[in-house]
């Protein structure tokens, strides 16, 4: 049985949020908790994910992450050496961009690694905080497959994703790894 560990962005994942429905789906599902949501840090956050998987088989995880939690688990995973079963990786910020102004510090730049594990990078056509073509390219160099799931916004309860069934049905393609 896969255990699944949630990597929420910037600020959390609300009660209505897709990431806190999966929590609750299954005793085998885990949030990631961080001391601060609203001006993180990344190492602190990388010692989080760390801390919370150690006592897993590596080849049981698969982390979850959505927005910065997505850049937090391509850090992690460039730096950790660690190879797990997976992660899905659903509308990762390009916090690169100057839009992006939110309080943080040691999320840039971006690695630009193959991640040494399966994982899927799940982007919509009209994400405000990364274009298509940005998702494209951190998918390709990630080694992920990608999967973009049309007009989507940030695929967020603001953009209707609450009870996601689809994205649940996505960690299906990590069992057979």
């Amino acid at each position: 049985m896969n255990n699944y560990f949630i990597v929420p962005g910037l600020g959390n994942s609300g009660d209505d949020h897709w990431q806190t429905h999966f929590e609750q789906s299954g005793s085998n599902f885990r949030r990631i908790e961080q001391k601060d949501w609203d001006a993180p840090d990344c190492d602190a956050w990388l010692s989080n994910i760390d801390d919370a998987i150690a006592a897993y088989d590596p080849a049981t995880v698969v982390l979850i992450g959505h927005s910065l939690g997505c850049i937090a688990i391509a850090h992690w995973a460039a730096i950790s050496g660690k190879r797990i079963k997976g992660a899905l990786l659903v509308a990762p910020s390009d916090i690169e961009q100057p839009a992006y102004t939110f309080p943080m510090s040691g999320f840039t730049p971006i690695p630009l690694v193959p991640l040494p594990f399966k994982t899927i990078v799940v982007t919509s056509n009209n994400d405000v905080w990364v274009s298509p073509e940005r998702a494209a390219f951190f998918a390709r160099q990630w080694g992920s497959e990608w999967l973009n799931i049309g007009d989507a916004g940030h695929i967020n309860v603001a953009a209707g994703y609450g009870h996601w069934q689809e994205g649940l049905d996505l960690l299906q393609r990590f069992e057979s790894v």
